[in-house]
């Protein structure tokens, strides 16, 4: 289930592709980022999330922390590393596709 921290991300990335378009379309050239960026960002915020997750268990072991703010944190986390883990099998199934491939 995604949450809405989650689905406001994603949106923020897809109106900052768009821009980007719009940019090239008026005639000037706009370099994306290269994969290895993208990638790094991407394991960078599901890092964070994790952090966060243990920041929010943490707190609630010490009392200073709503339980639904944890399971909120835990499933952030939970719905980050699925889709890293989606994406990386992806990734992994389309290069053996393309090593299969004759030349």
């Amino acid at each position: 289930m995604a949450t809405p921290t989650v689905a406001a991300s994603a949106y923020a990335n897809l109106a900052k592709m768009m821009e980007r378009g719009g940019a090239e379309k008026a005639g000037q050239a706009v370099a994306g980022p290269s994969f290895s960026a993208l990638l790094k960002d991407s394991v960078g915020s599901v890092l964070e999330a994790g952090k966060k997750s243990d920041m929010q268990t943490m707190a609630m072991a010490s009392g200073k922390a709503n339980v639904m703010d944890v399971v909120t944190a835990v499933a952030d986390t939970d719905v980050a590393v699925s889709t890293l883990v989606s994406v990386r099998d992806r990734v992994i199934q389309a290069y053996e596709d393309i090593m299969k491939m004759p030349i």
